[in-house]
Order: C-alpha cells, then sequence, then structure tokens
C-alpha cells in the first residue's frame, strides 16, 4: 500500500467526485455525506505519508515511476521529499473543511460544485507529488479548470470578469514556464526528469532565462507585486468554499514552484536575481500592507493581507539560510490554517446578512459571542501575535533576514505592525461596540457544524504556534540538502 499512497492521494478525490456527480443536485443529503466521505478517505491516505516519513532523509520517498509516453520519456513519476508532503497534507485536510462549509450554503448544482473542489484536491496533490516536467505542467494547469469553474459559476455579480482574469494570468504566465521545460528537455539530452534538471550545468546566460521564463509563471500564482491585482477580484467573487482553497492551497503552488524549479535547477541566476527578488518581496509586504489598511471590503482586506504575508515567503526563499527557507515553509503552512480561517469567518457572516462591507457591521460580539471569540484568536494569528501559527513562521524569516542584512530585517518586521493594524482595525470596527444596525441585532450565533470548522481551525493554529517542531523537523534535512545544491555553482 505505501508504494501507491501518492496516487491514491490524487486519485481518490478525483475519481471520488465521479460518484458526486452522478448522484445529482436533487439529491441533496447524498451529496453532501457522499462528498463528505471522500474528502475524509482524501486526507486518510496521505496520514500515512507523515508517519511513513523517514526526517533523516533529505531525498525522495515514496517514489512511483510508470512509462507514461515513452516516446518522449515521459513518465508518470511521483515522490514527495520534506517540503511538498507537508503541502499535500494541508490541501487534503483543507478539503474536509471546504465541504462542511458549503453543506447548507451552496443551494444550486450542489453535485458540481463538490465535484469541483474533489477533482482539484487531487490535482493539487499531483502538482505537490509530481516529479517529471510534463506531469507537473499537465497537473498545473488542469488546477485552474476547476477554480475557473468555481468561480465563474457560484461567485458574485462580477463573477465572470474574475474568474476570465484569474485565468488569462495565470494561463499566460504559465506557458513561458513550458517554454522553460521543453529546453531544459533537450538540454538534459531528452529527459523530463526534474531530478534530472536538478543536475544540469547551464551556463549563466540561459540560467538568466530560465529563471525569467519561471518567475514570470510562479509570481503570477504567488501572487507577487506587480503581478497581483487578478487575486482581489477573485477572492471578492468567489464562494467561501473557492476564496479558502485559492487562499490557502492555490498561492502555494506558485512559492513551492521556485524550491522545486527556479533553485536547485538555475542556482546561479537565483543568486544573481535575489535582490531584484527580496526587493519585490519587501515592497509586497509593506505596500501591500498599506493597500490593505485602506480596504472597504472584508474579503478585499484578507485578499490583500495574503499578497502580504505571500511576499514574506518568496523573501524567506531568497536570502538562502535554513531560518529564511524554513521560517517561509512554516509560514506557507501557517497561512493555510490563517487566511482559511479568515475567509469563513466572513462567509459566516456573508451567510447571513449577504454583505462584505465593513461598514455594514459593528457590534457584531453583542449577537454572536462564540464567533466573535473565534475571529479574534484568527484576527490575532493573522497579525502575527506569539502563540499563534502566524507568528513562527514570520519570526523565523525575520531572523534570516537579520542575519544576512539588519536593514531588510527590520524592512520585513514592519509586517508585524501593519498586520496588527488593518487586521484589528477591521475586527474592532466589525465585532466591537454597541449593535451598529437592526441586521446585525438579529444575527444568530455559530451553529454546531461552524463551531467544529472554526474549532477545528483554532486548533491547528494553536497547536503549530505553540510547537511547530513536527513541521520544522520534516523539512529540516531536505532544506539543509537544497541549500547545499543552491550553494553549488552551476558553471
Amino acid at each position: 500500500m505505501n508504494a501507491h499512497l501518492l496516487s491514491l492521494a490524487i486519485w481518490v478525490p478525483i475519481l471520488g467526485a465521479l460518484p458526486v456527480l452522478a448522484l445529482g443536485s436533487e439529491r441533496r443529503n447524498a451529496v453532501r455525506w457522499l462528498s463528505l466521505l471522500v474528502a475524509i478517505a482524501g486526507f486518510l491516505v496521505t496520514i500515512p505519508l507523515y508517519t511513513g516519513f523517514n526526517n533523516q532523509d533529505a531525498g525522495m520517498q515514496f517514489v512511483e515511476r510508470l512509462a507514461w509516453i515513452p516516446r518522449f520519456n515521459i513518465e508518470y513519476s511521483l515522490g514527495v521529499d520534506g517540503i511538498s508532503m507537508l503541502f499535500i497534507l494541508l490541501n487534503s485536510f483543507i478539503t474536509i473543511l471546504v465541504v462542511l462549509a458549503g453543506w447548507e450554503v451552496i443551494e444550486e448544482k450542489q453535485a458540481q460544485y463538490m465535484g469541483a473542489f474533489l477533482v482539484m484536491s487531487g490535482l493539487m496533490n499531483g502538482i505537490f507529488s509530481a516529479l517529471d516536467g510534463i506531469l507537473f505542467y499537465v497537473f498545473f494547469e488542469s488546477s485552474l479548470i476547476p477554480m475557473y469553474i468555481i468561480i465563474g459559476v457560484w461567485g458574485g455579480a462580477n463573477r465572470v470578469y474574475a474568474a476570465f482574469k484569474f485565468f488569462l494570468y495565470t494561463l499566460l504566465g504559465s506557458l513561458l514556464m513550458l517554454v522553460a521545460l521543453l529546453w531544459l528537455f533537450f538540454e538534459a539530452g531528452g529527459s523530463f526528469s526534474i531530478l534530472d534538471w536538478h543536475n544540469l550545468r547551464i551556463d549563466m546566460a540561459p540560467q538568466i532565462l530560465i529563471f525569467i521564463a519561471l518567475l514570470l509563471s510562479f509570481a503570477v500564482k504567488v501572487p507577487m507585486w506587480p503581478v497581483h491585482t487578478w487575486l482581489p477580484d477573485a477572492h471578492v467573487e468567489a464562494p467561501t468554499g473557492g476564496s479558502v482553497v485559492l487562499a490557502a492551497i492555490a498561492l502555494k503552488l506558485g512559492a513551492y514552484g521556485f524550491l522545486r524549479f527556479s533553485l536547485p535547477i538555475v542556482p546561479d541566476a537565483s543568486h544573481a536575481m535575489a535582490p531584484l527578488m527580496m526587493a519585490l518581496s519587501l515592497i509586497a509586504v509593506i505596500y501591500i500592507g498599506f493597500v490593505a489598511l485602506v480596504q472597504e471590503d472584508m474579503k478585499k482586506l484578507v485578499a490583500y493581507s495574503s499578497i502580504s504575508h505571500m511576499g514574506f515567503v518568496t523573501l524567506g526563499f531568497f536570502i538562502f539560510n535554513s531560518l529564511g527557507i524554513e521560517g517561509a515553509l512554516v509560514q506557507m503552512i501557517s497561512h493555510g490554517f490563517v487566511s482559511a480561517a479568515m475567509f469563513l469567518c466572513i462567509g459566516v457572516m456573508y451567510d447571513r446578512m449577504h454583505s462584505r462591507k465593513i461598514a455594514d457591521y459593528g457590534g457584531v460580539m453583542n449577537t454572536m459571542p462564540k464567533f466573535g471569540a473565534f475571529f479574534l484568536l484568527f484576527s490575532m494569528a493573522n497579525a502575527g501575535l506569539p502563540a499563534t501559527s502566524g507568528f513562527v513562521g514570520e519570526f523565523m524569516v525575520i531572523l534570516g533576514a537579520v542575519k544576512l542584512n539588519f536593514w531588510i530585517g527590520s524592512a520585513a518586521a514592519t509586517t508585524l505592525i501593519l498586520g496588527a493594524a488593518y487586521t484589528l482595525w477591521m475586527y474592532k470596527r466589525v465585532v466591537f461596540g454597541p449593535v451598529a444596525n437592526s441586521h446585525v441585532a438579529e444575527l444568530t450565533d455559530i451553529n454546531g457544524r461552524e463551531f467544529l470548522i472554526l474549532g477545528i481551525l483554532a486548533g491547528a493554529v494553536l497547536i503549530m504556534g505553540l510547537y511547530p517542531f513536527p513541521v520544522v523537523d520534516v523539512m529540516h534535512a531536505t532544506v539543509d540538502n537544497l541549500l547545499k545544491h543552491v550553494a553549488t555553482s552551476k558553471l
């Protein structure tokens, strides 16, 4: 069974979506329960990846290889290391919460809604485990389709515009990645193996061109400034579940691409371009933090907050020390929990009042005390409060940045101030004070299902904030091996 765990992680949710779709939206109760069972099964098959993982082994584990298109040496090749394995667990875990979140809210085409998320869950796991360049590209591009459908069908008033913008931005960036993959294929003597590409010796000029091609693809996915403008539109128009997956998982694909492709394949170019990458990252951290501060829409505020937090991730990658990279990875996992929780909290309020405007709220704590307590914890985590998961990764990246350059670390640390400013100011206006209007007065507190979802995420945020060692220990050997590899010139 262990030999096929990654295939199970990919295909259990994808194939499980077929009977969900076959049930049709008329049988809502059966659709919900079957979707939940498939999502839980998809998560359960990923748990042995963690329990059976050898933390001391920096190489690929649970490897699967099968000839796919032999004429072009394209293989169905899968494997995980201490970096990618954690994201497969995160993705499968979040899928369960998304199914629960859409339990009562989605009234039309529920089977298609649940099916789209299950298919996307499997495709995301494929991205994180692919060891063949073409297989990676197929999964990478295919994951656009269910998200495009989710935004375009179940989104808000401007959903078609947001869906097209999301699709075009990410597709155009990916085409340049395909060009880079084909160049690497010929350079490697006809191999699409990503691990073979890691050992290529490439001249500096081609390295720079490959780095730029990969950058334009992955930067859109992160998204980095200035190619970030699709994200706020996509978040605002997407249904709650779409926003959760977009923030918790989809944004991680670009950052993961830097670690799997850019740094190990073109290390000299990565070092040469590091000042540019750090500059773009700090712009995202600081400038986008100020942009978040003036938002009137809660979803848009959290969307800009995500861009700022992901700027921390790319900064950590390109300071080239273990504190920075491990801190960035911890930040990615934490952001998966915290951003999911923030969007779910906004979704809870939107389901009751059908408004995301901060000005329409006030005094929510008076009518929804349980919800207010959860929302406070997640807001504090979003601001980077110690003892929450939001603090651990940011603190590690700041330490790594200070180790490189005091002023870079100081600039990065402004996120703790800006994060507190925009998050807590939003929380104050929405939750505290007297009841603002009759709509707020009629709000009902969270039900058992909502309490369960938010409670699970609260536990994850606190456990990771108080005891991050199980996460950091898994990635340590892989990160050290990556840094040794990147330190070795390919020229």
